[in-house]
């Protein structure tokens, strides 16, 4: 063990390397084969052992293609029975998805040359209609149990935002809204609360949406933080009984889009002065001062300041901890970025199953991520809010 603690810090002294992220990989990947042969095996290389059930046999070669690059590991051989490694066997679940939906898009004759080029590449001109369906299944089997599991606890924010794809809907291409719904609990901790897809963002399609999270389980939101989609807020209303942020960032694109170029950083810069306020009573007042003060140069921009005052700086009713993360829906800015690259890849999907396969998938593993990091918001400032403040969390981290 000393050894190796030496060996890893040898490579973390090299920190103006610049592949040291793929050193350190492989590192870790040797060491976890070393340790699933030796329980393969019964016992450690060299060591004599009643326990033993069979011997090493050299290695074999094999290159491992990761996100930090190439890698070249040895794996161990055995003389009795066969061993590879556990980190290479499942592919991840959003790679499976995205093969399964440009297979079926292959398929169903709606290709792109891109995405021919790419089913050739994964050797797949020959699969079959059933092959495709097996992948399929196994993929939906996941994806919808955890869209469709229950939320427990209270969810004092919910993000709401919404991503255009194309697809296939009886015989014409169309953009669909692929909607995700992001909550922060009690606990402090974000996850993925729920996905859809639709034509339309009238106020039924958002009523239905919402009603189908509150049938699983979503109780305790305080603050809906959307853009500004039709109908949403209406329905946030009835169903939640909540108000609605409207995206600053986005409010602020929609204000300057009503201001020529030349004048655009200055009428920012004037705009940004009510968003430093540290009290929501001196925000207001500044964003009057402000919107009196643009009114007879820029009438348009104070209507909207005039008109939207309540959905802008609805997020400093709340802990002034929580302000950066709640003002907006940039808090799911990543994770709409590896959206849009994913579905960039298929172009046009055969159908709104195969969105929300490949979408679905994505976000089950952003999920599992969120589960391992430290907690978005602290639990004293959650208390504050709350119906029902968790005091604390043993082992979990603040």
């Amino acid at each position: 063990m000393t050894e190796d603690r030496l060996a890893l810090f040898e490579l973390i002294d090299q920190s103006a390397d610049n592949d040291l992220v793929r050193d350190m990989l492989a590192f870790a990947a040797g060491r976890l084969m070393e340790m699933e042969v030796e329980a393969h095996t019964g016992a450690a290389p060299g060591a004599r052992s009643a326990d033993r059930k069979t011997y090493r046999n050299g290695y074999r070669e094999r290159a491992w293609d990761t996100r930090a690059g190439r890698i070249d590991l040895d794996i161990p051989k055995l003389r009795k029975g066969s061993y590879f490694p556990s980190f290479l066997e499942p592919r991840r679940t959003a790679e499976k998805a995205l093969t399964a939906v440009i297979q079926e898009a292959y398929i169903k004759g709606i290709s792109t040359r891109a995405v021919d080029d790419l089913v050739k590449a994964m050797g797949g001109t020959g699969i079959s209609k059933s092959q495709v369906s097996r992948l399929c299944e196994e993929i939906d089997e996941r994806v919808q149990a955890f869209l469709n599991r229950p939320i427990e606890g209270e969810w004092p924010y919910l993000w709401i935002d919404a991503t255009y794809i194309k697809s296939r809907q009886g015989g014409r291409i169309v953009s669909t809204a692929a909607i995700v719904a992001v909550g922060a609990n009690a606990e402090g901790k974000r996850e993925v609360l729920g996905l859809a897809t639709g034509e339309s963002e009238a106020e039924p399609f958002w009523k239905d949406f919402l009603r189908s999270l509150t049938a699983r389980g979503l109780r305790g939101v305080k603050l809906v933080i959307a853009d500004d989609h039709k109908g949403l807020r209406a329905a946030a209303s009835k169903v939640l009984n909540t108000s609605q942020q409207r995206c600053r960032v986005h409010w602020m694109r929609n204000v300057l889009g009503r201001v020529g170029k030349t004048h655009r950083a200055a009428v920012a810069a004037l705009v940004k002065t009510v968003f430093v306020q540290e009290t929501q009573e001196a925000a207001r007042e500044q964003w009057r001062s402000v919107a009196d003060n643009l009114r007879e140069r820029f009438n348009s921009v104070a209507e909207l300041m005039d008109a939207s005052e309540e959905d802008v700086l609805a997020y400093m009713v709340f802990p002034k901890e929580h302000w950066t993360q709640i003002h907006s829906t940039n808090p799911l800015e990543r994770l709409n970025k590896e959206i849009k690259r994913r579905t960039n890849v298929v172009g046009i999907f055969p159908n709104d199953a195969a969105i929300i396969r490949l979408v679905g998938a994505l976000l089950l593993e952003q999920n599992d991520e969120w589960a391992l990091t430290r907690r978005y918001m602290s639990l004293e400032s959650l208390a504050r809010i709350v119906d029902n403040p968790v005091l604390s969390l043993p082992g979990v981290g603040n």
